[in-house]
């Protein structure tokens, strides 16, 4: 069994073939994929996926910090009645993003704490988007940082000290297509994480791994990021997907 814990399968990208998208994954013994969340002009496609694959599709709620804009309070208070009325399994995706657009930094501040806040009511998982921001993320994470507190580092592209920082906050390093790229850089250093810590996805339809890179990416190619990584463990593909499904089911609860 292998988990893609970060997959947009309602993007529009796949809107011509996404059932044989997600039957390639299935194929390829991809059985778990986690939905994280954009706004909320994409919770009913969200809800359609999980009601065509009941058995393999987990969804989250959130608003992504790219999405923070001048209508915040209203974003977050649609992901406050989510919460309040059905099931998710994690708060995500969420965080600070600068590499687009500084203009509404201390809004994205806000609803990253704010959103923190409700998973530890809910006893839910983080899931955190950084890009461009790993002070700023940090600052809030080691703030809000308490026993209760989990989650995943997704897309992580930190260094090696940074990795040390997202594990001691009490998140695991999502690793997708980034670590089969020759300038990735975090394929240097991962193999001194103990895969204890490490999750796979893909953050599809983006970041596609290697030999697909610049492509649209698909949950299928995660097979591609489980052999890089298992190449660097020196351990089997087999030993690395059963590692890191047990890791996403210790976060997720399930």
């Amino acid at each position: 069994m292998i988990t893609d814990t970060h997959t947009h399968l309602y993007s529009e990208s796949f809107a011509d073939d996404r059932s044989e998208m997600i039957q390639r994954a299935l194929q390829l013994g991809v059985t778990r994929f986690f939905i994280p969340a954009i706004d909320s002009s994409y919770t009913q496609a969200m809800y359609d996926l999980e009601a065509a694959y009941p058995e393999h599709m987990f969804l989250m709620v959130g608003l992504h910090p790219t999405y923070v804009k001048a209508n915040v309070q209203q974003e977050l208070a649609h992901v406050a009645q989510q919460l309040s009325a059905r099931k998710f399994y994690a708060v995500g995706e969420i965080g600070i993003d600068l590499y687009w657009d500084k203009t509404f930094l201390k809004e994205q501040q806000e609803a990253f704490r704010t959103q923190i806040a409700w998973a530890k009511q809910y006893d839910l998982p983080i899931v955190i988007h950084c890009r461009d921001a790993f002070d700023e993320v940090f600052e809030i994470l080691e703030e809000t940082k308490s026993p209760e507190l989990r989650g995943i580092f997704h897309c992580f592209t930190g260094t090696y000290e940074q990795a040390l920082q997202a594990i001691a906050c009490g998140m695991k390093l999502g690793i997708g297509g980034v670590v089969t790229f020759k300038n990735g850089q975090i394929d240097q250093f991962i193999a001194q994480i103990d895969p204890s810590h490490i999750v796979l996805e893909t953050d599809s339809p983006y970041l596609a791994p290697n030999p697909y890179r610049g492509k649209r990416n698909e949950s299928a190619y995660i097979v591609e990021v489980l052999n890089k990584l298992a190449a660097l463990y020196q351990i089997t593909p087999e030993e690395l997907a059963q590692i890191t499904t047990q890791n996403s089911k210790a976060i997720f609860g399930i």
